[in-house]
């Protein structure tokens, strides 16, 4: 059995970067993965321009406070001024461009106007105010690096130096399906000894934050016949093939049986908890990655092992999550054989400072409590823990998406 950072190692020593790229337009590339790095050849911003609202003038015309100016123009965003004379300013708009002349602004809080003279309170400095052109890229800047995960900041970010597509990975396809004869799918009735399948659509939503295409082929019968046609099945059709439920050691639990006869398998089980069964192996070219039935099992081991990998498959250049310390607002006295995932949630505490809470139920089975926490603390085999204590704390924004 590996331990948890065993078993995060060893997956990502498997895990091959797709080598098939395709050029998509900056509007279809959220989530996609940079194969080829931008290059700036403008100027951003491209011209000097203001950072406030106020009044573009001379510093020199303004050596004392209650200097008065007369007010000679009106610069708009996305329009151009003229020269300012001696003892003029010009009423100016935040990112309008400085007009000639002018080496400061004033904000418009530290003046008054009256006609067309304005009064200048503060006495203003060459600079102040004053956004330079080029201070955020210069051209030959590399801006985004092979790798990148494009999101709202790095698509912002390309498009501020005039980018309208990107060279990014082609997007990996990931097959996924449950087992269980106890499953339902939401909307039917529940019949004897069943349960709603949450892990379906859990499971979906955490590929689909990724960016990954996926291939749901639902719920597969409890049967090493029906479990060995659907592996076959979707490792045809996908990269990777994902699933839920059957890799424990039951008679009825099919998965890794079947995967043997199909391909291979390198890895099972992990002391962690929750989560101990977790297989990985190989179906041809497709990856196997099953994960525990437990709703919370399946959850957290999506976020520690599979989404790392499934990171590194995409060709991101960023896939380990952070770990931070916090402080316990917890007791924690029974040490344990398996390295503990607690779902907690950050508070406040008596003098402001961040702490953590966890859920009163830690149970496998207890999805409540994935929604109720904001992450996982991170509990090492024997460690015991008192309240006030540091604990190492995973937020859920470092795992998910």
């Amino acid at each position: 059995m590996l331990s948890a950072a065993e078993l995060l190692q060893e997956l990502l020593i498997r895990a091959r970067v797709l080598d098939e790229t395709e050029t998509v337009k900056l509007s279809n590339a959220y989530k996609r993965v940079l194969a080829q790095g931008l290059t700036s050849f403008v100027s951003v911003p491209p011209l000097d321009n203001t950072a406030m609202d106020g009044y573009a003038v001379r510093s020199r015309d303004c050596r004392q406070p209650d200097s008065k100016l007369r007010v000679t123009q009106r610069i708009a965003a996305g329009q151009v001024g003229e020269p300012l004379g001696h003892g003029e300013a010009a009423r100016i708009f935040t990112g309008a461009p400085i007009p000639p002349c002018a080496d400061a602004v004033v904000m418009q809080e530290d003046t008054s106007l009256e006609g067309d003279a304005v009064t200048i309170y503060k006495v203003p400095h060459p600079g102040d105010n004053i956004r330079r052109a080029g201070e955020d890229i210069r051209p030959g800047t590399d801006v985004l690096t092979p790798g990148a995960r494009l999101k709202g900041a790095e698509l912002g970010l390309a498009a501020s130096i005039g980018c309208t597509e990107a060279k990014v990975v082609r997007r990996l396809r990931v097959a996924m399906f449950s087992t269980g004869d106890e499953l339902a799918e939401p909307g039917v009735p529940l019949g004897a000894g069943q349960i709603y399948n949450s892990n379906r659509a859990t499971l979906a939503g955490l590929l689909t934050g990724l960016g990954v295409e996926v291939i749901d082929l639902g719920v597969v019968k409890d049967t090493f016949e029906a479990t060995r046609i659907a592996l076959e099945k979707a490792a045809g059709r996908a990269d990777v093939v994902m699933t839920t439920g059957g890799v424990s050691v039951g008679e009825e639990d099919h998965v890794k049986a079947a995967l043997e006869t199909l391909g291979r398998v390198d890895i099972w089980k992990v002391a962690m908890k929750p989560g101990k069964p977790v297989v990985y192996g190989r179906i041809g070219e497709a990856d196997f990655i099953g994960l525990p039935g437990n709703p919370v099992s399946a959850f957290a081991t999506f976020c520690l092992f599979a989404r790392p990998f499934l990171l590194k498959r995409m060709g991101a250049s960023q896939v380990l999550y952070r770990a931070f310390p916090v402080r316990a607002a917890f007791d924690w006295p029974r040490p344990g054989t398996r390295r503990e995932f607690l779902r907690g949630h950050m508070v406040a505490g008596v003098d402001g400072a961040a702490e953590v809470r966890i859920y009163p139920n830690q149970g496998s089975g207890v999805l409540t409590s994935a929604v109720w926490g904001d992450g996982f603390v991170d509990i090492a085999v024997g460690q015991t823990v008192l309240r006030g204590e540091w604990v190492r704390f995973i937020p859920f924004t470092e795992v998910l998406e």
